[in-house]
C-alpha cells in the first residue's frame, strides 16, 4: 500500500551540480543533503525543504522535461514568486486549476517546476 511520495528525481546534464545548487539551494531555499557515497559517484544532488526531497541526477544525453514536472506547494506564493523573480528565474503565472493559485518556472538546466498553494 502507498503512504507517501519519499522523492521527485530529475534529470540534469553532467557537470551542472554548482548550478543546481545555486537554484534550488539559494533561490528556492532548498538545503543540500548527501547522497550515499556509492551513489554520489555518480554526480548530481539532492535537496530537501520539511517533506519534500528532490534529487538531481547526472544523465548523458540530458534533455530537460518541458511537461513533466514535480508540483511544489508553498505558503505565500507572491512572496516566493517574487523571490524567484528577483533571482532571475522566470515566473509563468498560470489561473487553470481551479481552487489554486500557481505559477511555472524552470532550474538552470530547463526542467519545468510548478508551484502552487490552495486559495
Amino acid at each position: 500500500m502507498l503512504a507517501a511520495v519519499d522523492h521527485v528525481q530529475l534529470a540534469a546534464p553532467p557537470g551542472s551540480e554548482d548550478l543546481l545548487r545555486a537554484y534550488y539551494g539559494d533561490v528556492l531555499g532548498m538545503t543540500e543533503i548527501p547522497k550515499p557515497p556509492v551513489l554520489a559517484a555518480r554526480g548530481g544532488c539532492w535537496f530537501r525543504a520539511g517533506a519534500v526531497e528532490l534529487h538531481l541526477g547526472v544523465e548523458d544525453g540530458f534533455r530537460p522535461a518541458t511537461k513533466a514536472h514535480p508540483g511544489l506547494r508553498v505558503t505565500d506564493i507572491e512572496a516566493y514568486a517574487d523571490r524567484l523573480t528577483a533571482c532571475g528565474a522566470p515566473v509563468s503565472w498560470d489561473d487553470n486549476l481551479p481552487g489554486h493559485r500557481r505559477f511555472f518556472s524552470r532550474d538552470p538546466v530547463g526542467n519545468r517546476l510548478e508551484f502552487l498553494q490552495p486559495r
